[in-house]
């Protein structure tokens, strides 16, 4: 994102577009939004089923999508051209948790109640989990969290967790993501912001901290193991 559309104070847009399939179309579809002034904030890929593909915009800067919109529909590889909300306005934030089975889906108690009382205030959170065991398959995952979209907070359920998976945390600490994890062994409790004993407490107070609608802020905590 642009530091102009960031400054700009319009809330980001969304666009389906279905167009013909081939090499180039991305290409073309961007071009006409650049030309126009949009900045593209995300953008997917939801299906592709020959001849046709629906790519989905997230576009930034425009006051009104109305020219973008019947520039790109006279394109000859456009088929339809809808807008929709972003997917920021539908879902909003998330958390995302992994690690052993049980220890998942407990914090998952916690973290759905809790989301649910923000949500209630007008917050969208949403809550995944993925059951993961075995170091290079979690690390890999933790890496995989900072190019989730709308991923705001990771929470590591487990027994015993540390090495690839340490070093993993750190470096999606330093992206901006807020890594809460279970007390547990190893040395990724060391590398968290926040360690919390209690796995139904880890994940409400992983929503707290994302959380628009609390007052909870864990930079002014004392400490940050519970």
């Amino acid at each position: 994102m642009s530091p102009e559309a960031a400054e700009s104070g319009i809330e980001p847009q969304g666009l389906v577009v279905e167009t013909a399939s081939g090499p180039g179309v991305l290409h073309q579809l961007s071009g006409v939004i650049a030309r126009m002034g949009g900045d593209i904030t995300w953008v997917v890929i939801m299906g592709r089923e020959q001849p046709v593909e629906s790519v989905f915009f997230e576009i930034q800067g425009l006051e009104t999508l109305a020219p973008l919109i019947e520039e790109l529909r006279s394109l000859p590889i456009v088929h339809t051209v809808t807008q929709e909300k972003t997917l920021r306005r539908v879902f909003g934030k998330r958390v995302i948790i992994m690690g052993g089975g049980a220890q998942v889906g407990q914090v998952a108690v916690g973290a759905v109640a809790e989301a649910d009382r923000h949500n209630l205030r007008g917050e969208r959170i949403s809550v995944d989990t993925i059951p993961l065991i075995g170091e290079e398959a979690l690390a890999e995952a933790v890496l995989a969290v900072s190019r989730l979209p709308r991923a705001r907070a990771l929470v590591l359920a487990g027994a015993l967790m540390g090495g690839e998976i340490e070093r993993a945390v750190r470096s999606v600490r330093e992206r901006g993501l807020l890594v809460v994890s279970l007390n547990m062994a190893g040395s990724v409790p060391e590398a968290a912001d926040l360690v919390v004993t209690d796995p139904i407490q880890a994940g409400v107070m992983a929503v707290m901290a994302i959380a628009d609608t609390a007052r909870f802020q864990i930079h002014k905590l004392k400490k940050t193991v519970y």
